[in-house]
């Protein structure tokens, strides 16, 4: 495919790699670069951002804050799904960069570009996550993976070359860590991580204190819901993003939401992250444990089985599907009542729900209660019994005739 395109709009963090890719797209494409940057609650990292892009070539950039569409369109349908990733990872990077990939095809069209880029590897999953976008809004728009044809094999390669081309970079030879910062998480990769028995420094930990260094007293709060979605604080309405933003700064004073995992890619290979999670651990629990009141046993069992699937789309980057539209209209079914309350109790890196109550709540102390009741029969359970284990009996019956 011969190295041309007119206007390219890439996808820019103003890290390591994006930093260098402008000047590579224009000397090896010879074209215009449009950086695009969202804010998805990136913070302090994106200071600075709008001059850097400028000065290493880019013709313009775009900055948006995305923050509340993040987390109402993206991150709370994923928490309504009970979506966890082979049991851990709360999904953080994968389910943001769908909305990041989508308002960037939303750019190539205002801008009249031809092109897209990225800075993604050819060993992660983002590059799917990306591309899967791009192609599902408009497969005509060349996609532009430096990653995957330049001479660069390592970060220590891109440190090099930032180096000749004089572009600013706070990554070292000495600190290769690769992190990805937003509202819902921080996960860091590479370096000494590598390694899968190397514990993780204590410094590598940004969002989180050591559980051990914790409060010594434990601190209670309350988390309510309307249909699934959480909405208030200790009684307090807030804000999506001044919840999740309170939420992460009491769940890190407690040292809860640390993951560490050896995950398996989309690509094929295992990789070692750490995650930190957390105000999103604090959600996600006390999710659950609402849904545990209100959803009949059925319902809970088949959901818990769906949000496997659901976890995998978001994972493998398959956001805009239709078994993923299709599954939403199952999930939002079942939080239509998913409306109550949770009490947390946080204590050194723990967050244990304590309470729940709801409006809609099936469960039933009268039915529930070891003490006298009037409205249960123990001597039912007897023939329940006998006819749920029929098909047992049936099968010692026929072993007795054939033994």
């Amino acid at each position: 495919m011969t190295k041309h395109a007119k206007k390219v709009v890439l996808a820019y963090s103003g890290g390591l790699d994006t930093s260098i890719i402008i000047p590579w797209l224009k000397e090896n494409y010879g074209c215009e670069v449009i950086a695009y940057a969202a804010d998805v609650g990136q913070g302090q990292e994106l200071e600075g951002l709008r001059d850097k892009a400028i000065k290493t070539g880019a013709s313009k950039i775009y900055i948006e804050d995305l923050r509340k569409e993040f987390l109402t369109d993206y991150v709370f349908p994923m928490v309504q799904a009970g979506a966890i990733y082979e049991g851990k990872y709360l999904l953080g990077t994968s389910i943001a960069r769908p909305l990041i990939a989508k308002r960037m095809m939303d750019i190539v069209a205002k801008e009249g570009a031809d092109a897209v880029a990225h800075g993604c590897t050819g060993k992660g999953n983002d590059q799917v996550r990306f591309e899967l976008t791009f192609k599902a809004i408009d497969p005509k728009v060349r996609i532009i993976a430096p990653w995957r044809e330049w001479d660069i094999k390592s970060r220590e390669d891109a440190i090099d070359y930032a180096a000749q081309h004089k572009v600013p970079i706070v990554a070292t030879k000495e600190k290769l860590y690769s992190n990805d910062r937003n509202l819902w998480h921080l996960s860091t990769e590479g370096g000494i991580l590598e390694n899968p028995w190397n514990e993780p420094p204590k410094d590598l930990w940004q969002m989180t204190v050591a559980p051990e260094d914790a409060p010594n007293t434990a601190e209670y709060i309350e988390l309510d819901f309307e249909a699934g979605v959480p909405v208030a604080l200790n009684g307090e309405k807030l804000d999506p993003v001044l919840l999740v933003e309170t939420l992460n700064k009491l769940g890190g004073k407690h040292g809860i939401g640390r993951v560490d995992i050896v995950e398996n890619r989309l690509v094929g290979m295992k990789s070692r992250g750490v995650y930190e999670t957390p105000g999103g651990d604090i959600i996600v629990k006390a999710h659950a444990e609402l849904e545990s009141l209100v959803l009949d046993r059925d319902t809970q069992h088949f959901k818990q089985d769906l949000a496997l699937k659901y976890a995998d789309l978001v994972y493998n980057g398959q956001w805009f599907t239709q078994i993923r539209e299709a599954l939403d209209g199952f999930i939002k079914e079942t939080q239509k009542r998913m409306t109550g309350r949770v009490r947390l109790k946080l204590y050194k890196g723990n967050c244990t729900p304590v309470g729940r109550t709801s409006p809609y709540s099936l469960y039933r102390e009268d039915f529930a209660t070891f003490s006298r009741d009037e409205v249960y029969n123990q001597r039912d359970a007897e023939g329940f019994i006998n006819l749920f284990a029929l098909p047992l009996t049936v099968r010692a019956l026929v072993g007795k005739k054939w033994s």
